[in-house]
């Protein structure tokens, strides 16, 4: 698996020069990699479906017990599958897609679906919660770039942002989560957690986790109220909507709920959070439906649902449950990568993106035509696809679960919606409409129709012969469940109570489908429906949080250096103040006179009164030259205690800036007017004698206890054994310090590099003569 990885990312980032170099041929060449893994993977379902399982360890931070650990299972194998076939059929399709564009924009697109492709599988993949997290946000991250992929767009660069601040903030929900669980259980792996429910459970920190836990799955997986999102990214190519939607980022949420079901069901809220928010944005999946005219916009809704319905699922739990998860997964892949695939290839040939302009294509794209009725049927969930053998599972998991009244009416209506989208994308744009057909500007190419063909027909043949998935699905359930699952898979159940409620959903699906024009005339134009359900509230947020920050870069960001200084030894000053009280010890200040010097205290007093001077003169020269009794008074209370060293260092140091500062101070303008006013001086006094006071109490505080002279030890005992020196301090800062050594260094660099182009202003103001 690490190798399989390794691989995706470096072809991914050599795919970019190959294809500028060869062009189209590379780009069909690339879709070998990800079907070269999906038929690698495909020989460990025998074993797996058997209970096996593939774990691989590479040690990452031992000292925290943190590794990259795959482990692949029945459920993760059901989505490398996906990610890997599906992944195959995109890079075909955006190949063909982007046929006309140059080179490099193709190379990009495809290096990005790549590196997706491994991020996707670097997180189905991972045992450990902290490499789960970085592969999770690595796909956040690259479905930015790919939402965002049409840069000149306005809308594109829009939704990729919006994307990015929700999922991501989502993530830095999920990522303290994890931290939470890992602090409760000790470990970070995901088959140990798994077995652990009833100990996390009662922990005190288990609302926290849930709540935490949720948040990051839902924004992932476009769970109300964080589902507008995932419409939006219809800015992205078609390629990348087919991807995103059918087996990739947006089902992460829902794999990490699954995977999480076993020990979090232990928790009584979780299971009725899951049904509660799944059915409900499964509802407001399905009437935003009725307000769309796009064809990929109604197309993402039905994802959306999908998305909640299989949250709902989770909720519920228990074995039947389980094999409706994985069913439902399983044919929403094929048919929705299908449909978006078809949906692009008809706004590519037409230019058009409104389903309502589209007329009787199915005479010019009569392939893709083909494609899109049989996907079509399978969202909805007519025999003989495979997706009819998932939703009479769904029904079956309800029936047994004991499903209420209401939430069995919920699913039935929110899967008539997807009885409406799928005959509005099969009919509308390739069957009806006027007798003369739209305006063709691109014809089908076999990269176009090669994808939505095949997945149409592997819906099909799973239908017809529903025992070629079992193994599969078994599998998958099984690792969700944590116990063996064998549950047959049958076209035709009889008369059963499943089939009255499939009915009762393709009725009322026809009557939607019937309805769906007039509905996009009357609530389809409502602005309050639309701000309710839509991204308005993320909009506002979002305004507001542009508008908060404009205000504080007024307030805090205003051109004056005594301000920013101000604020920041303020801050300094509470922080430490509050440290200091409630941290530190009780002092007990020795103010008897023991060891009391004359040379030092007369130099203490030297230095008080260049800080006393420097502030009170009126001269920068004078001020600059008091300053600098400071600096070596410090040089000389470093001579007075045995280090010459550093005294000399100090002198030197001194000397530099005090010429300096005074060849700098010499080159600018002479400021006569004040440029503090006397409330600002005060203030000024007012954190001068805090920050003292602070430090005086800090000292008072640090020589009230005993001097642990641990490290100090620890120095004088290695400095000479492992550096190789016997001065101490040396050795401090070349060896032990090394890096903090290199870093003060390159500020001094930086430093003088600015103070000598300072002092290299040529003098076009100065006579012309460089000074």
């Amino acid at each position: 698996m690490a190798i399989s990885l390794t691989l995706l990312f470096v072809v991914s980032g050599a795919s970019f020069w190959f294809l500028r170099l060869t062009g189209a041929r590379l780009g069909a060449m690339a879709a070998l990699v990800p079907f070269a893994l999906f038929a690698w993977f495909a020989t460990y379902l025998p074993g797996i479906g058997n209970g096996f399982e593939v774990v691989e360890t590479i040690p990452w931070v031992p000292s925290l017990d943190v590794a990259l650990t795959f482990r692949l299972d029945g459920f993760s194998l059901l989505f490398t599958l996906l990610v890997t076939g599906i992944g195959t059929l995109v890079v075909l399709y955006a190949n063909a897609y982007f046929g006309d564009a140059p080179a490099t924009r193709r190379a990009s697109f495809i290096g990005l679906i790549l590196l997706f492709m491994g991020a996707m599988l670097g997180t189905v993949w991972s045992d450990n919660l902290i490499g789960l997290y970085v592969f999770w946000e690595l796909t956040s991250l690259f479905s930015y770039l790919i939402i965002g992929f049409d840069s000149s767009k306005k809308d594109a660069r829009k939704a990729a942002l919006q994307s990015l601040i929700v999922t991501a903030g989502g993530g830095l929900a999920l990522f303290g989560g994890i931290l939470l669980i890992g602090l409760t259980l000790d470990t970070w792996s995901l088959s140990e957690i798994a077995a652990r429910g009833p100990e996390l459970a009662a922990s005190p920190l288990a609302p926290a986790i849930l709540v935490l836990v949720l948040i990051g799955a839902f924004t992932k997986s476009a769970q109300f109220p964080f589902h507008f999102w995932l419409p939006n990214a219809m800015a992205a190519p078609t390629p990348a909507s087919a991807f995103l939607h059918s087996a990739t980022m947006v089902k992460l949420g829902v794999y990490l709920l699954a995977r999480l079901d076993a020990p979090m069901s232990s928790m009584p809220a979780f299971g009725p959070l899951l049904v509660f928010f799944g059915a409900l944005t499964l509802l407001v999946a399905g009437l935003r439906a009725l307000m769309q005219g796009g064809f990929k916009a109604i197309l993402a809704q039905s994802t959306v649902g999908s998305l909640g319905l299989l949250v709902m699922l989770i909720g519920l739990g228990g074995e039947v449950a389980s094999v409706a998860v994985v069913g439902f997964i399983l044919a929403h892949a094929l048919y929705k990568a299908a449909l978006f695939f078809c949906a692009g290839t008809a706004i590519h040939a037409t230019h058009q993106p409104d389903v309502m302009a589209m007329h009787r294509l199915g005479r010019g794209l009569p392939l893709t035509a083909t494609a899109c009725v049989l996907a079509a049927l399978a969202m909805a969930g007519l025999p003989p696809l495979f997706a009819f053998i998932a939703k009479e599972t769904i029904f079956e998991a309800m029936l047994d679960d004991g499903a209420g009244a209401v939430l069995l009416a919920a699913v039935v209506a929110g899967n008539a919606a997807f009885v409406m989208i799928g005959l509005t994308a099969a009919l509308r744009p390739f069957f009806m409409g006027p007798d003369t057909p739209s305006k063709i500007h691109h014809r089908e190419s076999p990269g176009l129709v090669a994808g939505p063909l095949l997945l149409g027909a592997a819906g099909l043949f799973f239908g017809l012969f529903p025992g070629m998935a079992a193994p599969l699905t078994n599998a998958a359930a099984s690792a969700i469940a944590g116990t063996p699952v064998t549950f047959s898979l049958y076209l035709w159940h009889g008369f059963t109570p499943m089939l009255m409620l499939s009915l009762a959903v393709v009725a009322l699906g026809i009557v939607l489908f019937l309805a769906w024009p007039l509905s996009l005339r009357t609530i389809g134009r409502s602005r309050f429906l639309a701000n309710l359900l839509g991204d308005a509230g993320y909009n506002r947020l979002f305004d507001g949080t542009l508008t908060l920050a404009g205000a504080s870069t007024r307030i805090l960001q205003n051109g004056d250096q005594h301000r920013y200084t101000a604020i920041v030894v303020a801050a300094v000053l509470a922080i430490a103040a509050g440290t200091l009280a409630f941290v530190a010890p009780p002092a007990r200040p020795d103010l008897s006179l023991d060891g009391f010097r004359l040379a030092p205290a007369a130099v203490l007093a030297l230095m008080v009164a260049g800080g006393i001077i420097a502030a009170k003169v009126r001269s920068l020269m004078a001020s600059v030259v008091s300053m600098g009794m400071i600096g070596f008074g410090s040089a000389l209370i470093f001579l007075m205690n045995g280090a010459p060293d550093l005294a000399l260092t100090q002198f030197s140091v001194e000397v530099l800036v005090v010429l300096i500062l005074t060849a700098l101070l010499l080159r600018m303008p002479v400021r006569t007017a004040a440029s503090r006013t006397i409330a600002e001086r005060r203030w000024d006094a007012v954190l001068s004698i805090a920050f003292a006071g602070l430090v005086f109490c800090g000292l008072i505080a640090m020589t009230g206890v005993p001097l642990d002279m641990t490290l100090s030890e620890f120095y004088g005992q290695t400095s000479y054994a492992q550096a190789y020196g016997r001065n101490v301090v040396n050795v401090i800062l070349v060896d032990f310090r090394a890096l903090d050594t290199m870093g003060e260094i390159a500020v001094i660099c930086f430093a003088a590099a600015g103070v000598w182009g300072m002092l290299r202003i040529r003098a076009g103001r100065n006579g012309g003569r460089a000074a």
